[in-house]
């Protein structure tokens, strides 16, 4: 979602003059302010180094996406600003925000009249039908549940644990599987939400690689495609990372659920890959399945390197 969706709504309306990346984002949603915060800009945001904390059990204190940019906006950073790469699903929270309010749309809507219906993409976007079929993730959400109650999890909630119960108790299937999006966004959500096809994800690596082509029609300009693909540093480009592994002109993105996808400029190689790692359940340590190696060697072979 973080790629597929919300870098490309800043990218379509950075490429019509509606975002600067070097704008503060007070700039586009005014009272997201204060002595640290003012200095936080959109390519802070998209680079992960805006010092926003990586997650929070946002449904314990939102029940809508107002109430959800609200304790965003009044939790303080944790980090300095700039200081250094922390991957921060709050961050691209914010960033649909920003988008939806300089824009005036919101983000689904958005990028369905801007990217997808353009492109003729039909499974891709956010909510899907009950008729669609999609593969079903976890029984409920209890990786997220063991983040807030266990502290040995490597995750620490402040809060009290036992003062919100609304976790899903049933196997999801086309609901998207992170809790935030889910309880505080209603499943359209800057950060997780976006639902498609290895087929149709070809498609956006695709534009990518042709510099904002895509069969002769132009979608993006060459010199926005360029700017948000060139490393930043710490192994990431604005809003794409750049992995440590295969050739040097790759941008990439995973996905909690098991997702990957690659493209290599210059080679015209994608490689799309979509794994259904949560369905099985946890391990005893309670961890999902590491897609992590089945990622790096799909992307060295496929790219001609010695895995």
């Amino acid at each position: 979602t973080k790629v597929m969706a919300t870098t490309f709504a800043v990218m379509l309306s950075m490429d019509r003059g509606e975002l600067d990346l070097d704008a503060p984002v007070r700039a586009y949603l005014p009272d997201f302010r204060g002595s640290e915060k003012d200095a936080i800009t959109l390519r802070h945001l998209l680079t992960h180094r805006a010092g926003l904390h990586q997650w929070k059990p946002i449904y314990y204190h939102a029940t809508d996406p107002d109430e959800a940019y609200t304790y965003i906006r009044n939790l303080p950073l944790a980090w300095k600003v700039g200081e250094a790469h922390h991957y921060s699903d709050l961050g691209f929270m914010l960033l649909g925000r920003v988008v939806e309010h300089a824009v005036g749309m919101p983000l689904d809507s958005l990028l369905r009249k801007r990217l997808y219906d353009p492109l003729g993409l039909t499974s891709t976007g956010f909510r899907p039908s009950r008729e669609s079929i999609f593969a079903r993730t976890s029984h409920g959400n209890p990786y997220e549940h063991r983040m807030v109650h266990d502290s040995t999890f490597g995750y620490l909630y402040e809060g009290d644990p036992s003062t919100w119960d609304g976790w899903r108790r049933y196997t999801l299937a086309g609901e998207v599987n992170d809790g935030n999006a889910f309880h505080a966004f209603g499943g359209v959500a800057g950060h997780s939400g976006l639902y498609s096809t290895a087929r149709e994800l070809q498609v956006l690596v695709q534009l990518l690689l042709d510099r904002g082509e895509y069969r002769g029609q132009r979608y993006l300009g060459a010199d926005v495609v360029d700017t948000f693909l060139t490393p930043a540093g710490d192994g990431q480009a604005l809003g794409w990372q750049i992995p440590d592994y295969a050739p040097p002109t790759r941008f990439a993105h995973t996905g909690f659920t098991g997702t990957f996808v690659m493209g290599v400029s210059g080679e015209a190689l994608s490689v799309i890959l979509l794994t259904n790692r949560q369905n099985t359940g946890l391990d005893r340590r309670g961890y999902y399945p590491d897609v992590g190696p089945l990622q790096r060697a799909a992307a060295t072979i496929l790219s001609g390197e010695d895995p």
